[in-house]
């Protein structure tokens, strides 16, 4: 007789777009998911999640195994944050209360060394992996999510108790099979830091620009001088990633502009962000960037313009 092999137990801390996406998702694949709410827990708690997708349909989830504190959440053996860094503060309780024994923790944030202040208040029992979203995903009401294009999701280790290179790919992979099994493209990445340089490439221009310039994608790259500003932008970032030693494969850049500007209309996270009168994630998008691209010997121009407007702009915001 074959031994059924027991699916892990999910936690989803932070169920906006990104954590009610890939919650959603991995629950119809057939895995036990909880969801932490905050605000929207009533809402979620009586009518479900739903999912508008141009590329999955209309998606739904009834019966949302939710919660409005980690410690009533049962012991998760993953637990993905989709929280904004900007609240980060308040995660690492969370993520103690929800976490199995030996639990992996996979952060869905952008940014540069989101992990890094994280692991000092985590147990060293619990692994902590890093993952990338390329998604056009935002929220559209309590428990409404549109999902316009792409959903991969790359995936690092930072730290944990893996003993070896070989161990930590192989909890990279696991993490991966999990989105595999829910129809999701992902890829298990040897290096963490340099994936997170990567996504900079596309998050530094358009989610600032968009902010700043109050436009979408679409019209950005419409417009002569944004698209020099985006080349210009994304160019700094290669030279802030090859010199703290990560080179980029050849014409990444290039790759990442040509596809913007055939995708649908959409606009950045830090766009609704501001729309919403919430903080702005200058810290993990910019500041943390900036510093270590200059701690290598490289100045990135043209960002630290685009991030001190942003930091007057977040300010009078709020």
């Amino acid at each position: 007789m074959s031994e059924t092999i027991k699916k892990p137990r999910i936690g989803i801390i932070g169920t906006g777009a990104i954590g009610g996406f890939y919650g959603l998702m991995l629950a119809r694949a057939g895995y036990d998911v909880h969801f932490l709410l905050r605000s929207e827990f009533s809402a979620v708690s009586q009518n479900g999640l739903r999912l508008d997708s141009q590329v999955h349909g209309v998606l739904t989830l009834d019966n949302v195994q939710a919660y409005s504190s980690a410690a009533d959440m049962p012991a998760c053996d993953w637990v993905l944050v989709g929280a904004k860094t900007t609240g980060n503060n308040g995660v690492a309780p969370a993520i103690i209360q929800a976490a199995a024994p030996n639990a992996k923790v996979l952060m869905l944030q952008n940014g540069l060394a989101v992990e890094d202040e994280l692991r000092a208040l985590l147990p060293d029992s619990l692994h902590l992996l890093g993952g990338l979203c390329f998604i056009c995903v935002h929220r559209t009401g309590p428990g409404q999510i549109a999902h316009q294009a792409f959903g991969a999701v790359n995936i690092g280790y930072h730290s944990g108790p893996a003993a070896d290179a070989a161990a930590s790919l192989a909890i990279v992979e696991e993490g991966a099979a999990l989105f595999h099994a829910a129809g999701i493209e992902s890829v298990a990445m040897d290096n963490l830091d340099k994936a997170r340089w990567q996504k900079l490439v596309w998050n530094v221009p358009y989610n600032g620009l968009s902010v700043l310039l109050n436009a979408s994608t679409t019209p950005l790259m419409a417009d002569p001088n944004s698209r020099e500003l985006i080349q210009g932008l994304m160019a700094e970032v290669v030279q802030g990633a090859q010199a703290c030693g990560h080179v980029l494969p050849d014409g990444y850049a290039e790759q990442l502009f040509k596809v913007t500007g055939h995708m649908p209309d959409y606009r950045p996270s830090m766009h609704h962000d501001f729309s919403e009168k919430r903080p702005l994630e200058l810290e993990a998008i910019y500041a943390k960037p900036l510093a270590a691209a200059l701690a290598a010997g490289c100045d990135m121009p043209k960002i630290r313009a685009l991030y001190h407007a942003l930091a007057f702009i977040d300010r009078g915001n709020r």
